[in-house]
């Protein structure tokens, strides 16, 4: 039976928000490792839903060592069909301020150490991913931002590996590219998210504007959780009108993404391998 049908990932307190009832811890192993932490999962807005602390609880996990696999393959295990990312980023453009909200609709990936797939080791999937973000889902987050806070629906995302913060040089190349915002958690999240044929959105919460604006104070830690904290209450807000739009079933295309994209011959995969990918493939192998 699907303990929920909504996963949230986010910061380790993201669960502690008003109305959120019924609720209980479940520890997950997946053929992938643990995820990083026990998955609260309870009532929201009369939506069962799932929380899980992305970087785990004291965020002792830093992004490089996430276990993205482990994450998205224990909420899938759940039964969660629709994940709602929860990211904090800096700014690199004017209008997009701090304390306000970007609802991405591109990524681009600078990361260079992260497994980005569930695939390998005798089986091949090649799956769509020209557009990373589900828009019946973005359409969902814009409509649950307006009114709480100043969002810009649409932008691209670049995902750097971290954990530093981008170089000076750095900022302004993701400038010129046209990107709108920056971060360390998107990818591989989204691609994976995508695999597992769950739907997936971010809401980028802008903490800073980066290191490109010279009238600006640099980025820090200190500056990151200062705005972060203020952002509280609106990501509450907004994660509730999330769970209240999310209630019915989907129609988009998220859910039969590896109807055409696995390439290898039945009878070439390794029966571990079709073990281990069960829970995501079984459903086209047979």
């Amino acid at each position: 039976m699907a303990e929920a049908k909504i996963g949230f990932i986010g910061g380790s307190g993201l669960y502690d928000i008003e109305g959120f009832s019924d609720r209980r811890e479940i520890e997950v192993s997946t053929p992938f490792g643990d995820p990083s932490d026990a998955i609260t999962v309870g009532s929201l807005e009369g939506v069962r839903c799932a929380f899980l602390p992305r970087h785990g609880r004291g965020h002792r996990i830093s992004p490089t060592e996430i276990p993205a696999r482990a994450n998205i393959y224990a909420l899938k295990s759940l039964g969660v069909e629709r994940v709602v990312s929860i990211s904090a980023v800096g700014s690199l453009r004017e209008g997009m301020k701090p304390l306000d909200v970007v609802i991405p609709d591109q990524i681009i990936d600078r990361t260079r150490e992260r497994p980005s797939t569930f695939f390998g080791d005798g089986m091949v999937a090649h799956v769509g991913f020209a557009d990373p973000f589900c828009e019946d889902m973005r359409r969902r987050a814009a409509d649950a931002a307006a009114g709480e806070a100043t969002f810009h629906d649409g932008g691209t995302y670049v995902t750097i590996e971290g954990p530093q913060f981008s170089t000076r040089a750095e900022s302004e190349l993701h400038r010129s590219w046209g990107a709108s915002v920056v971060g360390m958690t998107a990818l591989p999240e989204a691609r994976l998210a995508r695999e597992a044929e769950m739907c997936y959105v971010t809401l980028a919460f802008v903490t800073d504007y980066d290191v490109w604006r010279a009238a600006e104070e640099d980025v820090s830690v200190e500056l990151v959780i200062q705005n972060l904290s203020r952002n509280v209450r609106v990501a509450h807000a907004v994660v509730r009108r999330m769970a209240r739009s999310l209630a019915d079933e989907r129609r988009c295309g998220c859910g039969s993404a590896l109807e055409n994209a696995i390439i290898t011959s039945r009878d070439s995969i390794p029966p571990e391998t079709r073990r281990k990918l069960g829970l995501l493939v079984d459903k086209y192998l047979g």
